[in-house]
């Protein structure tokens, strides 16, 4: 049950919520008022210390004071670093990839209002993580109507431990959230808690017609969006993209770089020649979507040389393609390798993007099927990318 010392913080993080637009209805705001975040980020959890390390802090080795000042930030919190490491088991900064967080409230709560749910509804979740957002779900709907799936056994008992001490005992299942959930589909509503390259269509199939999926599609760690679907009767979901979105990729979707030598991986070009599009608008969120939708399985890759130049690459590892840049004096140089242009199909859709008036990511139209997804902004029949089902 709620703990009475975390009352006013709880009122006060339902307040700021409010206020950013992210908290919309009373039944939710109950749920976030009644719902105690620390319970859900045990044992610990790891705070940035710069040049890429983490500082471990625990919930029994903090003042409670800082533990709740730090459970009711308005940020997202890493709870496991690389798959296995927790707060208890690090001693002083550690380096590590970050495998497991509670996202930012702001983002939990706005998507979780976005999905709008009615009374009686059953919800996939996809991604359990800490359990807080189930632990939302649970308090909305009733821990009968909640499904939630989590890949990583380890994540899966602390949230299981987190949702009983919270009084919620709901159906929780460890495995590979990508496959979906039968048991109990069709559902009214799924949530994806991480991203996807692509939404499975398993996801389609156990969801009710007229039901809604919200998920983040995209590869690129900032290159996101929130896509909201309709599943419609003949099998088929559409929708769109409705924000920007960032979240840890589901493991089995996790990008994969490039290993070895770039600059070996690189060094046989089939053409170069002066870019008409800058690289650097890939830092921008919009040109970054764009980009993945016109090269679906290309990646980033920056770096710096030995004498300070920046270096940056697009990769596509299965079609053994890429696109390297190099900075001179006037501007940039593109070199590219392989059977796939990348930089000329990325290119041609930033400037297509942009001769359309550069709109925003919430422009882009998705429709699943069996077969596809299809990506649509307008009527533009340039900016239209069907990729074929694997």
């Amino acid at each position: 049950m709620p703990l009475p010392e975390t009352a006013a913080d709880r009122r006060a993080l339902a307040d700021r919520l409010e206020a950013a637009g992210a908290l919309r209805s009373p039944q939710w705001r109950a749920a976030v008022e009644a719902v105690p975040r620390e319970l859900f980020l045990n044992p610990g959890v790891f705070l940035p210390a710069g040049s890429g390390h983490w500082r471990p802090v625990t919930a029994l080795g903090t003042d409670p004071e800082d533990w709740a000042e730090i459970a009711y930030s308005d940020r997202s919190l890493v709870t496991q670093l690389d798959g296995h490491l927790t707060a208890d088991q690090a001693v002083g900064p550690v380096s590590g990839v970050p495998t497991s967080s509670s996202t930012t409230p702001v983002t939990v709560v706005s998507m979780i209002e976005d999905l709008e749910v009615e009374d009686g509804h059953c919800v996939l979740e996809i991604g359990t993580g800490t359990g807080y957002s189930t632990s939302l779900l649970c308090h909305r709907l009733g821990e009968d109507n909640v499904t939630t799936i989590e890949v990583d056994p380890q994540v899966a008992a602390r949230a299981d431990a987190a949702l009983e001490e919270a009084g919620f005992s709901t159906w929780t299942v460890c495995g590979d959230g990508l496959l979906g959930h039968p048991r109990r589909a069709p559902y009214d509503r799924v949530i994806a808690t991480c991203a996807v390259r692509r939404i499975p269509y398993a996801w389609v199939r156990q969801t009710k017609p007229g039901g809604f999926i919200l998920a983040t599609v995209g590869s690129w760690a900032y290159g996101t969006g929130l896509a909201k679907l309709t599943v419609n009767e003949d099998g088929s979901a559409e929708g769109s993209v409705i924000g920007k979105s960032s979240f840890m990729h589901a493991r089995s979707q996790a990008p994969q770089p490039p290993a070895g030598d770039l600059s070996a991986r690189t060094a046989y070009a089939d053409s170069e020649r002066a870019v008409k599009v800058p690289p650097t608008v890939l830092e921008e969120w919009m040109p970054a979507f764009l980009a993945q939708l016109a090269a679906p399985g290309a990646h980033v890759v920056r770096a710096t040389g030995g004498d300070g130049d920046r270096h940056l690459y697009v990769f596509d590892t299965e079609r053994e393609s890429f696109a390297a840049f190099m900075e001179h004096g006037s501007g940039w140089t593109v070199r590219q390798g392989g059977p796939v242009p990348l930089w000329d199909d990325i290119e041609r859709a930033l400037m297509e993007w942009r001769q359309a008036g550069s709109p925003g990511i919430e422009s882009v139209r998705l429709r699943i099927t069996r077969g596809a997804h299809t990506y649509a902004i307008g009527d533009h029949t340039r900016l239209r990318w069907e990729h074929r089902a694997v």
